[in-house]
């Protein structure tokens, strides 16, 4: 049985040639396509909805898309938010009116919009971003959202084999030889993406296609230099990017060092501009410690200019540095929660103004006006209680933000 679309171009990536066709060939996914699972029962019983597949790179989703297609007989057309405007979505409107799967920006969704309320097409999304960000709300409550899972290595190691041995579209090595440990260390080292994983095999079962004289073997040495992974699990503008900085904030608050060091290199090695974590560290050390400990502020900005000296890779263990530091620090929210009330207090209530003992009186009018007047210069006083007086205006000096 063949696993992929009819086409034999053996110039398309191995991951496309080897894309599944029918619901029982996707794997990982079986929380929305298992048996008896609501999905799964729209497109046997062709009432699919408008839906939006949500998950990380490589786990699906527009493979599921062209499944559902051709699984209920629907006509499909894919439109990309990089490569097609409004304009396009219009014109496939007013051709087709029944089909349609794209990622669109706020205008190109905005199109859609009335198409997919009144049922003119059925819309498939995919998108790896948190829907609730990259959509707006009005097509988001006329569309399912269905959350796709990275990719486990067993999931990635079945398709790999598939791909070693479909002699179709696949490599078609029916008698290749595959070092041990050669697909269990790529499926592992893939992140869960099945396309990095298939297409790395590629790239592997050509090399060993080269080889004269000698069956084709398939080596982890081979395996590992196709693979190099230039790409982590890390989008520097995407939700991960804002899941791993918190989790360095979250570990450094939990003071557990060693987490926090392993969120840090997660974003140093994906590429991370240094100065961006270095301006984080910054805030935590007044947000988290603040008076519990005031060195924790030098030590960041420490950090800061350490890292606009010399840069990566050097400056990698100046911000280790200061990550541990603020790990094991002491901890205390007050300045940051006394300026939360402060800011929510301006807000709220009225601008009081300067209590005039404040105030400068730089001219004879203002003295005249009584600026300044009753003013204690406290370091002239030797007890504190005789140098008492109000600092917040008349209406608020009950307040007290920080003790």
């Amino acid at each position: 049985m063949s696993l992929t679309l009819e086409s034999k171009d053996i110039s398309r990536p191995l991951a496309d040639r080897m894309r599944p066709v029918v619901l029982a060939d996707i794997v990982g996914q079986d929380h929305i396509l298992g048996m008896e699972k609501m999905l799964r029962r729209a497109i046997e019983d062709d009432r699919v909805p408008s839906l939006m597949l949500w998950g990380p790179p490589g786990t699906g989703k527009t493979t599921i898309a062209q499944v559902i297609a051709r699984a209920t007989g629907a006509a499909f057309v894919q439109l990309s938010a990089v490569e097609n405007g409004v304009k396009d979505i219009r014109a496939v409107l007013e051709a087709a009116r029944t089909r349609s799967t794209a990622s669109l920006n706020k205008g190109q969704q905005d199109a859609l919009l009335s198409a997919v309320e009144n049922g003119t097409i059925i819309l498939i999304g995919a998108t790896t971003e948190n829907p609730s960000f990259s959509l707006n709300a009005a097509l988001i409550s006329r569309c399912r959202v269905f959350v796709l899972n990275a990719l486990e290595p067993e999931h990635i190691k079945i398709l790999l084999g598939r791909a070693v041995h479909d002699v179709e579209c696949g490599l078609g090595f029916e008698s290749a030889q595959i070092e041990d440990g050669a697909l269990e260390f790529l499926a592992t080292m893939s992140n869960g993406d099945a396309r990095v994983a298939l297409n790395a095999l590629q790239l592997a079962g050509e090399t060993a296609s080269a080889q004269t004289g000698a069956t084709p073997r398939i080596t982890l040495s081979a395996v590992k230099e196709s693979l190099q992974r230039t790409h982590l699990l890390y989008d520097k503008s995407g939700e991960e990017h804002y899941n791993i900085i918190s989790a360095l904030h979250k570990s450094m608050r939990g003071g557990d060092a060693s987490a926090a060091l392993y969120w840090l290199g997660r974003m140093l090695e994906a590429g991370e501009d240094p100065l961006y974590i270095a301006r984080r560290i910054i805030r935590f050390a007044s947000e988290d410690i603040g008076i519990a400990n005031s060195l924790a502020l030098s030590q960041a900005v420490a950090a800061y200019q350490a890292c606009s000296y010399i840069g990566m890779p050097e400056c990698g263990v100046n911000l280790a540095q200061a990550v541990v530091y603020m790990a094991k620090s002491k901890k205390s929210i007050a300045l940051y929660t006394a300026y939360l009330d402060i800011q929510k207090d301006i807000c709220e209530l009225p601008n009081e103004p300067v209590p005039i003992h404040l105030c400068n009186a730089p001219t004879k009018l203002m003295k005249t006006l009584g600026y300044g007047k009753g003013y204690k210069y406290t370091p002239e006083f030797a007890r504190a209680e005789d140098a008492a007086q109000d600092f917040l205006p008349e209406k608020m000096k009950h307040k007290k933000y920080i003790e």
